[in-house]
């Protein structure tokens, strides 16, 4: 019903919103009703503003966006706190429970949500499936480590003890990015919400809408209100967020100089944070690797969500003995890629998020020819044949060769699909021209060599490392960089520690041994 909704709006005059959402609760919502949400429901903000949000694939306005200010964000961080004091105190069990059941609603609603993340960001809607089940799966995986929370018993001398206690934190801050927004917004409340806490989520403004459908799942899957709410809005919602006296944490996904400054306000109030921020990651290509799987790995590495994902590995390092075999390979598979429609199941790849952003993803690209690189494919702006989607943000995907690790094209994060070629002589050189960066989000190796796998990826100064695959995401597995890519990690079992805090208890069953 959506796909079919989401199609016929693209016959509407070119300013017409979109009309209606299924929603769990009614059947049809005006996507229209406000998209903030604190106290269970959906709430308007008082704000005089707001803003355009546009669908990618067609360029045509879906909704407009009310922002949040001060006596908003007060509201929802206020309903937060409420909801805190109950959530924190339902055993583990008990809050499993109902993130099971968030989880199987998520699971119901599958094809929906995903149908809205691709008509708000433009991926392919076979990308948008796993993402909403990466979603899924990541609450199931923190409803099962919430009844695991405990503690450690010390014995001491004369019988006493000692024991710690790991409790939440309180209200924590969630600010996503727009390349995976229900997905993000799913990494940061599942282990939030299994420790004990309480969120207010606010998603980037480019991308609004999922976030809210998320809010209403874990009311309906029977979580108190308030313990998840939504604000949106732009910089100054999410200064307010994060300057908030009662809000415990923020969670940042985002770019390096946004993470800055998020980190700088949290100091304000000696707040923790778990920042994954950008990348400019190494892919590193032996001779003697399976030639059909490095190429395949470089193409997940670079185009999966029009190339807009952090951990791209954007530097496609070659031995020099195989680089004319895969050079040709990797160019014949980049130009088959189907662009177009990404409600169709045969497209592979969407359109780029906003029009702001599929230019700057071209300006790349036009830099890198003046400084030298060879456009070996794509690079250029592509209008598909169906009238309904030619005022959407869309480009060929593109393969620079002739790079040299001084071009902007190696050294800055392109956010876009383009994928940057380099050849490499040695195993030393390439570690040395790979860590040559002040980011370290991911790295991927290539090789049949088990010993070197194992070698390279020691030395690689990154967070999370590939060897033969890459752009893998279990939620089991820790998730985050080294260096300026961030702090903290996101998923597995370790994230439990960024979002509860330990108390130490000592217990004295003799006399005080006073000095005094």
């Amino acid at each position: 019903m959506l796909r079919r909704l989401a199609l016929s709006l693209r016959r509407r005059p070119a300013a017409a919103p979109l009309a209606a959402l299924r929603c769990a609760s009614s059947g049809a919502v005006d996507i229209r009703v406000p998209l903030n949400f604190w106290g269970g429901k959906r709430m308007r903000s008082n704000e005089k503003s707001n803003e355009s949000v546009y669908e990618p694939a067609t360029g045509r306005v879906l909704c407009h966006l009310e922002p949040c200010g001060a006596v908003e964000v007060d509201q929802a961080v206020n309903h937060a706190k409420s909801a805190f004091s109950h959530w924190s105190k339902m055993s583990g069990m008990e809050r499993a429970r109902i993130m099971i059941e968030a989880a199987h609603i998520i699971e119901s609603r599958r094809e929906e949500i995903a149908e809205m993340e691709v008509i708000n960001n433009g991926k392919s809607i076979t990308e948008a499936r796993l993402d909403v089940d990466s979603a899924r799966l990541c609450i199931e995986y923190y409803s099962g480590l919430a009844s695991t929370l405990a503690g450690q018993h010390v014995q001491l001398p004369g019988g006493s003890f000692a024991y710690t206690r790991r409790e939440p934190l309180g209200v924590c801050a969630g600010i996503g990015a727009w390349n995976y927004p229900f997905q993000i917004a799913a990494w940061k409340s599942a282990p939030a919400l299994a420790c004990g806490n309480s969120m207010v989520f606010k998603p980037s403004p480019v991308t609004p809408v999922t976030a809210v459908m998320l809010a209403e799942v874990y009311t309906q899957a029977g979580a108190p209100e308030g313990l998840f709410n939504v604000v949106q809005g732009g910089q100054e919602t999410g200064s307010l967020l994060c300057r908030h006296p009662d809000v415990a944490k923020v969670s940042f996904t985002g770019s390096v100089p946004t993470g800055k400054k998020i980190m700088e306000m949290a100091s304000e109030g000696v707040k923790p944070v778990t920042l994954e921020l950008g990348g400019k990651s190494p892919l590193l290509i032996f001779q003697d690797s399976d030639l059909d799987n490095a190429v395949k790995g470089a193409l997940m590495a670079n185009f999966l969500s029009q190339g807009q994902v952090c951990s791209n590995g954007t530097r496609v390092f070659v031995q020099r003995q195989i680089l004319p075999e895969f050079v040709e390979e990797v160019v014949r598979r980049t130009r088959a890629i189907e662009i177009g429609d990404p409600l169709l199941e045969h497209t592979r790849m969407g359109a780029l998020v906003s029009r702001p952003h599929l230019d700057r993803v071209l300006a790349f690209v036009d830099q890198a020819k003046k400084e030298g690189a060879a456009v070996l494919c794509g690079g250029e702006p592509f209008v598909p044949s169906d009238p309904k989607l030619q005022g959407g943000y869309y480009m060929t995907p593109c393969v620079l060769g002739d790079c040299t690790d001084e071009m902007t094209c190696v050294k800055e994060e392109i956010f876009g699909p383009v994928m940057s070629v380099l050849s490499f002589e040695t195993e030393e050189e390439v570690l040395q021209r790979a860590n040559d960066t002040t980011l370290g989000l991911a790295a991927g190796v290539f090789t049949r060599d088990v010993r070197r796998a194992h070698r390279v990826v020691e030395h690689l100064k990154a967070g999370s490392c590939f060897i033969n695959n890459y752009n893998i995401t279990p939620v089991e597995v820790p998730f985050g960089g080294f260096k300026m890519s961030g702090i903290g990690r996101e998923n597995g079992q370790v994230t439990i520690e960024f979002y509860s805090q330990l108390k130490t208890v000592f217990v004295e069953l003799g006399d005080v041994d006073s000095l005094f």
